[in-house]
C-alpha cells in the first residue's frame, strides 16, 4: 500500500469512528448530563467534519493545472489542513471550553449529580471504536516515516493528510481520559465542578493540537522547500556532471505533496556547446527525479562564465 492509499485509508477509518462515537456520546450526555460527554460529543462531531475536510483537499490536489493554476492545486490540501486546524481551536475547543465554564457557573449547590452509567458505557465503546482508528493511523504513520523521528518526520512532510490524522485521534484517546477522570472523580468526591473542568481541559487540549497543526501548514501555505541535506545533495548531483562548471542559486518550493519545483542558474564549461547544454540539462533532470520523485518541473538558467548572457530552459 502506497503511502497515499495509506492516508486515505487512515482518514476513511478515522471519520467512520467518529461518526459513530459522535452519535452514542450525544445520546449519553442526555442520559447522564455530564458536560464532559457534551465536549466529547462535539469533539467528535468535529473530528468527522474535519476528516470530511481533509478528504476534500486530497480530492482537489490532484486535479491537473489549468490555465488559471498552471502549477495545478496541490496547495488545496494545505488550505483545507489549515482550515481543519481553524475547526478544531474554535468549534472543538472553542465550545468545550464554554461548555465547561457554563457547567461550573450553573451547578446547583447541594443538587444531585446524575447517574454516570450510560456514560462509562459509552466512554468504553468509544475507546474500543477510537483505539481501532487510532491503530490504523499509526501504522500508516509509522510505515510512513521510517527511519526518522515521528517529529522529524512531522516537521519534514509535505503530506499532512496523515499526521493530522495522528494528532487528532491522539487527542480523542486523550480526551477519553479526561472525560473519564470528570466523570469518575466528580462521583466519587460529589463534586459537580471536576466534571466542568474535565470539558475545560479537552477545550484547552484541542486548542493545543489545533495550534500545532496551524503552525505546521502555515510553512506549507507559505511555500517550503527540500531541507538543507537535500538541497545539499541537489547541488552536488549538478555540479557533478561533467559539462558543469558550477551551480548557482538553487530554488526550491512544494507546490503540493508530491509536486517539487526545482529552479536554478547552472553555469558550464568554457567551450560547451549548446547541443552539449541541452544534453546535460537532459541528464540533469532525470537525475534530480530519479532521486527526488516528487519532482515534477525543474526550470535550468543558463549562465556564462562571464554571467553576460542568460537563456532560461524549462522543463517540465
Amino acid at each position: 500500500m502506497t503511502t497515499q492509499s495509506g492516508s486515505k485509508f487512515a482518514v476513511f477509518a478515522a471519520i467512520a469512528a467518529n461518526l459513530i462515537i459522535a452519535i452514542v456520546k450525544f445520546i449519553a450526555a442526555a442520559l447522564s448530563g455530564s458536560s464532559a460527554m457534551i465536549a466529547e460529543g462535539i469533539h467528535s462531531l468535529v473530528d468527522t467534519g474535519n476528516g470530511l475536510l481533509v478528504l476534500l483537499g486530497m480530492k482537489q490536489a490532484k486535479q491537473p493545472a489549468d490555465e488559471s493554476h498552471p502549477f495545478g492545486y496541490g496547495k488545496s490540501l494545505y488550505f483545507w489542513t489549515n482550515i481543519v486546524a481553524i475547526s478544531i481551536f474554535g468549534i472543538g475547543g472553542g465550545m468545550s471550553l464554554y461548555e465547561g465554564i457554563s457547567h461550573i457557573r450553573h451547578v446547583a449547590p447541594g443538587g444531585e449529580m446524575g447517574d454516570p452509567t450510560a456514560a462509562y458505557i459509552v466512554l468504553g465503546i468509544s475507546l474500543l471504536i477510537e483505539g481501532g482508528s487510532f491503530t490504523v493511523a499509526i501504522r500508516q504513520f509509522l510505515h510512513a516515516k521510517g527511519d526518522a523521528g515521528a517529529w522529524q518526520y512531522v516537521k519534514r512532510s509535505k503530506d499532512p493528510s496523515l499526521y493530522t490524522i495522528v494528532f487528532e485521534d491522539s487527542a480523542a484517546m486523550l480526551g477519553l481520559l479526561f472525560a473519564f477522570l470528570g466523570i469518575f472523580l466528580g462521583h466519587l468526591f460529589n463534586n459537580p465542578y471536576l466534571d466542568g473542568l474535565a470539558s475545560i481541559a479537552i477545550g484547552l487540549l484541542l486548542m493545543s493540537v489545533a495550534w500545532i497543526l496551524a503552525s505546521r501548514t502555515r510553512g506549507l501555505l507559505v511555500g517550503e522547500g527540500v531541507n538543507p541535506d537535500e538541497l545539499a545533495d541537489i547541488r552536488r548531483r549538478v555540479e557533478s556532471d561533467p559539462a558543469v562548471e558550477r551551480a548557482g542559486d538553487i530554488l526550491t518550493m512544494y507546490m503540493g505533496p508530491h509536486d517539487l519545483l526545482v529552479n536554478m542558474g547552472v553555469c558550464f564549461g568554457a567551450g560547451t556547446t549548446a547541443e552539449q547544454m541541452h544534453e546535460a540539462i537532459h541528464r540533469i533532470e532525470a537525475d534530480l527525479k530519479n532521486a527526488y520523485p516528487a519532482t515534477n518541473r525543474v526550470y535550468i538558467e543558463v549562465e556564462s562564465l562571464s554571467d553576460m548572457t542568460t537563456d532560461i530552459v524549462p522543463h517540465d
